[in-house]
């Protein structure tokens, strides 16, 4: 899988930037792929969202409908977001989420960081992401998958204004806690990793898996 680190691009170019990117993988015109980057303060939501766990006020974030799975989060400063362009077919059948949960596990560990993922109960919002042990949310994940390739990512909160998650029902969990790697590394009394190592935990531990 290459990897490919971009900066800050606005949300809206990013997905007209994505578009042509799931082309070039379906194509085999590009090998799989995961674009690392960032975007400005932007508030994404799939179709599925209750208007009523958006944000009442929206002049200050933007709200964008997605073309993913999931419900609505947050984008800004002081997050990662990874894009994963991945040729299902060629990789051979799997749980790509689990995949990527368990990639993004392990390169948290590497980080001084310990994680989980949680099954979803039946009925339940789903639970798909990455997790403190003690219930707080860390990682947002939302992928779709369309002619066998896959599009969308995660997002991990590095050091984000974390206040924002609290104007809205982010991923349609009213009850639950976001935290940041700023946060658990002060609670934790640990170094703060850069966002160049974070990248590269990442990037290595999911080159690593199946």
């Amino acid at each position: 899988m290459e990897r490919v680190d971009l900066g800050e691009i606005a949300y809206e170019d990013a997905m007209r930037r994505m578009a042509g990117w799931v082309e070039e993988r379906r194509s085999g015109a590009a090998p799989d792929r995961l674009f690392l980057l960032s975007h400005p303060a932007v508030i994404t939501y799939g179709h599925t969202t209750p208007v009523d766990e958006l944000p009442p006020d929206l002049s200050r974030i933007p709200a964008v409908l997605a073309d993913r799975g999931g419900h609505a989060t947050y984008h800004g400063p002081g997050q990662l977001v990874g894009y994963l362009v991945l040729n299902l077919r060629e990789r051979g059948p799997g749980d790509v989420v689990r995949w990527l949960e368990n990639g993004l596990i392990a390169a948290l560990a590497e980080l001084g960081f310990e994680t989980v993922r949680r099954d979803t109960p039946k009925g339940s919002p789903s639970l798909v992401g990455v997790w403190t042990p003690d219930g707080r949310k860390l990682v947002s994940i939302g992928m779709r998958i369309r002619g066998g390739v896959t599009s969308h990512g995660f997002a991990l909160n590095i050091d984000p204004d974390l206040s924002v998650f609290d104007s809205f029902v982010a991923c349609s969990l009213s009850d639950v806690a976001m935290t940041s790697l700023r946060q658990l590394a002060t609670q934790q009394g640990i170094a703060m990793p850069t966002e160049a190592a974070v990248r590269d935990a990442i990037a290595l531990h999911l080159r690593k898996q199946p």
